[in-house]
Order: structure tokens, then sequence, then C-alpha cells
């Protein structure tokens, strides 16, 4: 694999930038290949539960694992490896409502694409490391539902799944959220990705219950910065809720301060409230290039067993 032209780390780019260079399976895979750069990779298997692949037989191999049936039908002496049962069960569950098809400026992603490149980076960082990984997309319904899986060939699945449609007109997260606690029975780790445009005490509750359960959870809060700073060309204009189609007339002049402190009250409520429910938080913001989210997820897995 080639990566960026330039000899800039690809997860130190500019989103935007590193999204022009190739598709969404290119993108990830540089994002994981420069972020695991020095560091020391292991991929354990043993025998447990999970197949995850042969090797060829040798002599002292343990003969309850061999693969008697290729034996039979090609000649072929293998021993079937299996994934270690201490390995993480993690589910990615990514908000795809309307509000997140939405960008400030057209040299911006919108937030939709920015999670779409997180979400297969984070998802192939923990393949790489042979943990289990599932995807929840939601809008108004749960939209996708994959269970978690540690094999090579869930990485398609889960790219595949992130081209499904969806942008409807409401967010039901508690509802992705119950789902994601069904689908990891024991103690494992939820990432939230969302713009959180939600009911933050439905929303709250939700997490509750996941840390209930034993799940670590992280909510990654993404933001264009024109959500925060009312960066956006004109005086007068029309905001429009792309959710319900609320219209509020304003002079951007006349409400910007009080917006940006809006906004910052509301982020450090979210804060507050998930810290309280004892999960983590992290605000990223779209032009912001991928090393934070990915080191976030990546220091939550670090914490698990």
């Amino acid at each position: 694999m080639t990566g960026p032209a330039n000899t800039q780390r690809p997860e130190l780019l500019d989103p935007a930038q590193l999204n022009a260079l190739g598709g969404l399976e290119i993108r990830a895979r540089w994002v994981v290949e420069g972020f695991l750069t020095g560091l020391h990779r292991s991929r354990k298997k043993g025998f447990s539960v999970e197949f995850a692949e042969h090797r060829p037989y040798m002599p002292g191999d343990d003969l309850r694992y061999m693969d008697w049936k290729m034996a039979a039908r090609a000649d072929k002496w293998l021993i079937k490896l299996f994934e270690e049962e201490t390995n993480l069960r993690a589910t990615v569950v990514l908000d795809v409502s309307k509000s997140m098809h939405w960008s400030g400026s057209p040299a911006r992603l919108t937030k939709m694409q920015y999670a779409e490149t997180l979400v297969a980076a984070v998802s192939l960082l923990l393949l790489r490391q042979r943990d289990a990984v599932g995807l929840i997309r939601f809008d108004d319904e749960v939209r996708t539902v994959l269970p978690p899986r540690s094999r090579d060939l869930h990485f398609r699945r889960i790219l595949a799944a992130l081209s499904d449609p969806g942008a409807g007109l409401g967010s039901d997260a508690p509802g992705a959220l119950m789902r994601a606690a069904r689908l990891v029975p024991r103690p494992g780790m939820v990432i939230i990705v969302s713009d959180l445009l939600l009911d933050a005490a439905e929303t709250v509750r939700a997490v509750q219950v996941l840390r209930g359960a034993g799940h670590q959870v992280t909510v990654l809060h993404l933001l264009d910065p024109a959500e925060h700073d009312l960066s956006v060309a004109g005086a007068e204009l029309v905001f429009v809720d792309p959710e319900t189609g609320t219209e509020v007339e304003a002079s951007v002049g006349d409400v910007r301060a009080a917006y940006r402190a809006t906004v910052d009250e509301a982020i450090a409520e979210w804060r507050s409230r998930l810290a309280g429910a004892g999960a983590s938080y992290e605000p990223i913001y779209t032009d912001a290039p991928f090393v934070v989210p990915v080191r976030r997820a990546f220091l939550s897995r670090r914490r698990l067993p």
C-alpha cells in the first residue's frame, strides 16, 4: 500500500486533504498504519472458541486441533488456531441522522464523512489487535446491526454497512445503545460517535445501563467548527433545523456571543453528565486530524483486560 505523497503521518493530515487521497478503505488503512507506526503489535492466538486461521502441523502439536477434514480432502496437515477468549468485544454506535450530513464550509467534510473514516479506522485498529468489533447505525430507528466479530473479512462487512442509507429525521440513541448492550453480553467496550443533537437525559440513562452491565463507554462528540463559532457568511440568515425543519431568522452579529456561550454550556453539560455516568467524553472538530479520536479509542482499549 502506498501512503500519501507527502511525508506527514496520515492521521495528522487535514481530514479534507486525506479524504481526497482515496476511498474509505484506503483512508482507514493509512490512518491506522500511521498510528501504529512505532507501536509494538502482537497478534495473540490460542486454542479457545472462535476459529481464526490455519497453520502447518509441526511435530509435538496437540492432535486435538488437527483439521482432520482438510487432511482427508486435500492431504494437508493443518492445525486450527482460535481467538483467545480474553479478546475484547467492542461495538461502535454511529449516529447517521440528517444533522450528521452537514458541513459549515465546502472546504470541510460533513460530520458524516468524517465519522465514516473515523469508524472505519477505529474498527480496523481493533481488528488488528485481534479484538472483535461490531457496528450499530441509527437515526430515528436502528438501521444496521453487525455483531462483533474478529475475523479480517469482517472489516469488509463494516465498510459495506457504512455505505448503507440513513439520514432519518430523528435520533433514537437510547434504542441503539440498548441494542449494543444485548449484542455484547459480557463486559466490553462501546464507542458512541454522534453530533449529540439528542435528548441528553434519555441518552445518559442508556449510558448508565451500559456502565451498569460493566461496559467501558467512550463518547466521541463530532462538531463542525461553525457549530461552535457561528462562523457563517452573511449578516441576516435563516437557520433551519435539518431534522425538524424549524426555521429561525437572526442577525448573526447580534446572536453570535450568546450562541457561543450556549454551545460551551452544552459541551460542559455533556462532559459533566457523562462523567457522572462513568463514561469518557471527547469533543472532536471536523477540521481536526484523526489522531485525537483514534488515540482516544486506543487508550480506552488499553484500559481494558
